[in-house]
């Protein structure tokens, strides 16, 4: 199957929604609401910043959000359609990401997590996310990553 990511524009919004959504799903019994990404607004996310969208054949199959600053880019949305989970389209989007920053001239890759998504945090340690700090956010723990390219 042929594997495409694209820039998302305006019209993909509701599509984006839709994969957040159901991406964010499982974790609302965990931390007892919607995780933020569930609430976002996408269209004015994709008008002010970046997403990309990976599809594998028509099927849209993941996304990634992200904010370039001076220094960094800060991934603020990774999030992969539950059909198409355990398949390493995580892992392709956070490597895509370190490809922008690369592109941008940029070393460092950022994101955060809920301290409760244990399964996301092994993903991020294992592909070399070192945790920089961790704050009170929204009744929860956010846990702040870092990854400084090569």
């Amino acid at each position: 199957m042929t594997e495409m990511i694209r820039v998302a524009t305006i019209s993909d919004a509701e599509a984006v929604a839709a994969l957040t959504r159901a991406a964010y799903a499982k974790w609302v019994p965990v931390i007892g609401r919607e995780p933020l990404p569930m609430k976002a607004d996408h269209a004015a996310f994709i008008r002010d910043h970046r997403v990309d969208l990976l599809f594998a054949g028509s099927d849209l199959v993941a996304l990634l959000e992200t904010i370039q600053h001076e220094n960094d880019i800060l991934i603020e949305n990774v999030a992969v359609d539950p059909r198409f989970q355990k398949r390493g389209y995580g892992r392709k989007m956070l490597a895509y990401a370190e490809q922008l920053a690369a592109q941008a001239g940029v070393g460092i890759v950022r994101l955060y997590t809920n301290s409760l998504f244990e399964e996301n945090l092994r993903l991020y340690a294992s592909l070399g996310y070192e945790i920089e700090r961790e704050e009170a956010r929204n009744g929860g723990v956010a846990i702040y990553l870092f990854k400084r390219l090569p």
